[in-house]
């Protein structure tokens, strides 16, 4: 059972001390990552992905319930701790989405009732309807995400989940993210999205490769998330209309009640 890690700062890219010396997450927790393009958001993800112990370029430490992880808890694959989501994310395999859905549960100890708990939860998530005998090459980069995004919360025993800029995939993002902190993983999102910045509990804010600083988010900053999210619920359903063939009426008619 993992309650928390921790992020023991290291350097930055000019090899000076990081601002921020220790950033804690506990299980049910949503941080953000945040800061411009170049600024080390990536590189932080992938230090704690690789549960780094001072052994990349930033020097940092990731510790899992206070303690240095085991060199088998790094390297087995059957102990993984962490699944990625990222933006650009394709299936390869060439099996329906209920066959690949029953081989993970297989894989995972799960019980094979929750196949139909992942395709109902991923339909909550997508405007595009996702069967079991869909064949996963034909999905859309918003279906891929919604499943996983669904699989991690219900088959996948990984306790952390960082997700790499998916403001773009297509799918109910501040529902996402809710799904899964609701189903006791720790998350970290990284992140261009106001929508998605300002639901997380804090956000690190990077720059120079370091961590700056850790903001709390307001509470005034968690409204605007709500409003903001009204907005993409528009927009996810005037995309589908649009991909549909349908006409749009008219706009005014649309009340954003900001």
């Amino acid at each position: 059972m993992i309650d928390n890690i921790t992020i023991l700062g290291g350097y930055d890219k000019n090899g000076e001390k990081e601002p921020v010396n220790k950033v804690t997450v506990n299980k049910g927790e949503i941080f953000g990552v945040v800061g411009p393009t170049g600024s080390g958001k990536s590189s932080l993800i992938g230090d704690i992905e690789q549960l780094a112990q001072e052994d990349t370029f930033s020097k940092r430490k990731i510790l899992v319930n206070g303690k240095e992880p085991t060199y088998d808890d790094r390297t087995n694959p059957r102990k993984k701790m962490v699944a990625q989501l990222s933006q650009n994310m394709n299936f390869l395999a060439d099996m329906s989405v209920g066959d690949f859905l029953n081989l993970h549960a297989k894989c995972r100890g799960a019980s094979q009732v929750c196949v139909n708990k992942v395709i109902n939860l991923a339909n909550t998530l997508t405007g595009e309807p996702i069967k079991d005998d869909h064949d996963l090459t034909i999905l859309s980069g918003g279906q891929s995400r919604a499943l996983m995004v669904a699989d991690v919360a219900i088959i996948s025993d990984s306790p952390i989940v960082l997700i790499d800029e998916i403001e773009n995939a297509g799918i109910r993002k501040h529902d996402a993210l809710e799904v899964l902190a609701g189903h006791g993983k720790i998350v970290m999102v990284v992140t261009h999205d106001p929508v998605l910045a300002l639901m997380t509990d804090k956000r690190i804010v990077m720059k120079s490769g370091g961590m700056r600083q850790v903001v709390s988010t307001t509470p005034k900053e968690k409204a605007l998330s709500q409003k903001l999210n009204k907005i993409d619920e528009i927009m996810l359903s005037l995309r589908d209309q649009v991909r549909n063939g349908e006409v749009i009426g008219d706009m005014n008619t649309i009340k954003l009640d900001l």
